[in-house]
């Protein structure tokens, strides 16, 4: 049996990966801050799927916490097959007048912890040959972000690393893809400041397109896949297009959700 190490599990598209990856017969670690609904989740999964679902409460955005939760791994004695980086978060506003410590939580969320879990996993995803890492970035990677400076630069880095990754293991077994989706229906667009905007409504994925998305591309060793047909053109639009042009779109459209 597959175990999958799923961060961010208790809500959005974490919750989404559980739930298909479950569904597939794979166990499950799950891990979040909110162990409420992580416990209220893994008990579904198992009266549904009798998969076995293992729940850590973990705060990622703490510098201790991937080596902590990783610890807490190792004395239970579980293997980790697949790990879902999905864990992070957005804010939108001013960089100067957002608050310092929520922006540098932010990357060490999206980076910082990331990272640290894809380097506790390879060594011995490397030994055994087998295994596979998904890294969630965003359509927002391919550009910056005036007033959502900080979250588009953290993205951009999960892509450019999930990239050279792939290219260092894709000979010994191992499989890393990037995800990057666009605008998509979760709690990520409340907790960003997004709000419940036309502009949201209107580009809004469906969760579930994400998440078979991302799976169908680790599973296949594609090392980017880009959610979403108008993403997509987005996406490779912007090879194309004067950075300067490009990141007054990108403001303009953030203003707009305001």
């Amino acid at each position: 049996m597959t175990t999958a190490l799923i961060t961010g599990a208790s809500a959005g598209l974490g919750e989404g990966f559980a739930r298909a990856l479950a569904a597939e017969g794979n166990a499950l670690i799950l891990t979040a801050r909110r162990v409420d609904r992580l416990e209220a989740l893994a008990a579904e999964l198992r009266a549904a799927h009798g998969v076995t679902v293992h729940v850590f409460a973990t705060d990622l955005a703490d510098q201790a916490g991937p080596d902590t939760l990783i610890a807490a791994i190792a004395a239970a004695a579980l293997p980790i097959d697949i790990l879902v980086n999905n864990a992070g978060f957005g804010a939108r506003g001013d960089f100067a007048e957002l608050d310092s410590a929520l922006q540098l939580g932010m990357i060490d969320l999206n980076c910082r912890a990331l990272v640290a879990l894809a380097h506790a996993v390879l060594p011995q995803m490397i030994a055994r040959g087998s295994g596979g890492v998904l890294n969630l970035a965003s359509v927002a990677s391919f550009q910056p972000g005036p007033w959502m400076a900080v979250y588009y630069a953290s993205t951009a880095f999960v892509l450019s690393f999930s990239e050279a990754l792939h290219e260092e293991v894709k000979d010994k077994g191992v499989r890393v893809a990037a995800l990057c989706p666009g605008p998509t229906r979760t709690e990520f667009a409340d907790v960003a400041g997004l709000g419940d905007t036309a502009l949201f409504e209107r580009l809004a994925s469906d969760p579930a397109a994400v998440v078979r998305d991302g799976l169908a591309a680790l599973a296949a060793n594609r090392a980017v896949k880009v959610s979403g047909a108008l993403n997509f053109a987005m996406a490779e639009g912007i090879r194309f297009t004067p950075r300067s042009f490009a990141r007054r779109i990108a403001g303009a459209l953030q203003k707009a959700r305001g």
